[in-house]
């Protein structure tokens, strides 16, 4: 009898982490069509199908929209840096610049495609309310962190034109790949200008190589 207690508490864990992934996978979608203000912990039980209760347990409703957004865009929800995630773990082991970029650039292009919607809640809501805006801000902080890994990355794994840059350069083209390979970019191409996602993957692609490539972002001095 001893061995059962441990089982059923892994069990336990185990339903308690498909119930938030459940309530998660829920408040993305009701905060992608309701918006942030309309959208009610009660909407997002009902679409869940579970008790407001149990939605309060992973609220208030500003950290199930920065939870819904990590696990929509990479698959867990969690205030880690995106390179932690395993797929992308994988992309950054890889031992050649162009191969990374090959793998990583379907990755974000797949993962804005699931996420534009509920971005654009995100900084809507973060417009009128403080506390989410300040909870943007240190997303895009550890956005941008991700990207300045990425930059340090191509240059150790053969991008000769990153390799050469000063801080100042890395940091600008971190800037700038962070800018392209945003949500925004593919609102604004894909749902507001009608580009299908193969041709917005095949832009992005273009777009990131070209600024690896003149080995530095936005700025020409």
């Amino acid at each position: 009898m001893a061995g059962i207690r441990p089982y059923r508490s892994t069990l336990r864990q185990e339903h308690a982490q498909q119930t938030r992934r459940r309530i998660l996978e829920a408040a993305a979608e009701v905060f992608s069509s309701r918006g942030y203000a309309s959208a009610s912990l009660a909407d997002i039980a009902a679409s869940a199908g579970v008790s407001v209760e149990s939605v309060k347990v992973h609220g208030p409703k500003r950290a199930l929209l920065l939870a819904a957004f990590e696990l929509t865009f990479g698959g867990e929800a969690g205030e880690s840096s995106l390179a932690e995630r395993p797929e992308i773990a994988e992309i950054a082991a890889l031992d050649d610049a162009e191969t990374m970029l090959s793998e990583l650039i379907p990755f974000i292009a797949a993962a804005n495609a699931r996420t534009a919607g509920l971005w654009a809640t995100f900084t809507a809501a973060a417009r009128d309310d403080g506390t989410v805006a300040a909870v943007l801000a240190d997303l895009l902080e550890r956005r941008h962190a991700d990207y300045a890994l990425m930059v340090g990355l191509l240059a150790e794994r053969g991008a000769a034109e990153v390799a050469g840059l000063d801080d100042a350069g890395r940091r600008e083209l971190a800037d700038a790949l962070s800018f392209v390979m945003s949500p925004e970019g593919y609102q604004q191409l894909v749902t507001e200008s009608g580009w299908s996602s193969e041709r917005y993957t095949q832009w992005l692609g273009g777009a990131v190589r070209l600024l690896v490539t003149a080995g530095r972002g936005a700025s020409t001095g």
